[in-house]
């Protein structure tokens, strides 16, 4: 993750005639980073410090494997005591690494869901364990993704997704806790970030604002795994280019800059093979390319990352730059690399993306 402020305070892009005058630190996320199970939490955190950046997004997979690994037996994801437990020593953990824990993620599928249902009780049972753990390790802000939940089973009254994530806001309030909405571009109701601006607007919560994501964004609107081009192809590509540019300027216009509580930033391959159909888990297959075929800028994908980060920095925005990434390869099965190179070279990308950008 990376914050556009040399000194913790903000610098601003327009204000500069050459990147020579911008000088960045950086944060990056726990779980972009590491090939094999040997590549423990501590490794990692050690790693992205070495590279210099500043911030972590924990993710709660990290809390769940580190907990299981210093209690000597598997905790489940619902034990909120033990992770409690877990998510104190991470805190130590990133304080001994000069690490600031700037949010915790990925909370998924709050919204929508009938209000006696299981799964509903199942949400708001997470979200109290949660909000216990951001206590812990002294983040205040929750990462919530845009529900991916079958249409079948949750509700498409726009009203009800609002009402239910202003009552997650509201809780959140109480502890003077943020919720940071991002689209998922596989989304059942919410895939783009036009999508999630008119919720949050719709919220009208002081504590609510946007997660905006390179991959998110351009992988919804101009790529496309399905296809053997990997772009969109239900228009064509002159189209493609027009609709794309005019949603860009669109979100430059529209979004004010306090509203984007950080970018997250990553590219995407283009699948050898198109993935053409559900997982069998159910994932749609622009989530399956979400979770497997991400790296960072300039290290193979094809999506316009470039134009994305300058969409969001017109609005104003100069915060948290995020890097999130899932790197599988090419052919989205893994690949083998050391993390303290990765995280050099993620931070090499990040910088080389902000020079870019500001000489826009």
């Amino acid at each position: 993750m990376l914050r556009n402020d040399p000194k913790q305070i903000r610098v601003y892009f327009s204000s500069v005639a050459s990147w020579d005058m911008i000088r960045a630190d950086a944060a990056t996320t726990s779980w972009f980073i590491g090939s094999d199970a040997s590549d423990t939490l501590p490794k990692k955190l050690e790693a992205i410090s070495a590279a210099g950046f500043k911030a972590i997004e924990l993710s709660f997979p990290d809390i769940v494997d580190y907990a299981s690994r210093i209690l000597g037996h598997q905790v489940a994801t619902g034990n909120y005591a033990e992770l409690i437990t877990a998510a104190g020593e991470i805190r130590k953990l990133c304080e001994a690494n000069s690490l600031k824990i700037l949010m915790l993620q990925p909370f998924a599928n709050w919204e929508g869901w009938p209000k006696d249902s299981a799964e509903r009780q199942d949400a708001v049972t997470r979200a109290n364990g949660w909000i216990e753990i951001m206590n812990v390790v002294g983040t205040d802000m929750l990462q919530v993704g845009s529900t991916d939940a079958p249409p079948s089973k949750i509700t498409s009254d726009k009203a009800q997704l609002v009402s239910d994530l202003r009552e997650l806001a509201d809780m959140l309030a109480k502890r003077n806790f943020r919720l940071c909405y991002e689209n998922w571009c596989w989304a059942t109701y919410a895939p783009t970030w036009k999508d999630v601006w008119e919720i949050v607007k719709a919220v009208d919560r002081p504590n609510v604002g946007l997660c905006l994501d390179t991959f998110q964004t351009a992988g919804g609107e101009w790529g496309d795994p399905t296809t053997a081009s990997g772009l969109i192809e239900d228009v064509p590509f002159e189209v493609l280019k027009r609709n794309f540019a005019s949603s860009m300027q669109e979100l430059s216009r529209t979004i004010p800059p306090e509203k984007i509580y950080l970018l997250q930033i990553s590219d995407a391959y283009k699948p050898t093979t198109p993935i053409e159909r559900k997982d069998k888990g159910g994932l749609r297959p622009r989530g399956q390319w979400s979770h497997d075929f991400r790296p960072f800028p300039y290290n193979g994908g094809y999506l316009p990352v470039e134009e994305v980060t300058q969409a969001v920095l017109r609005t104003g925005f100069r915060d948290w730059f995020s890097v999130e990434v899932f790197d599988g390869g090419p052919e989205g099965k893994g690949k083998k690399y050391d993390m303290n190179e990765y995280a050099r070279q993620a931070m090499e990308s990040t910088q080389r993306l902000l020079k870019n950008c500001a000489s826009d």
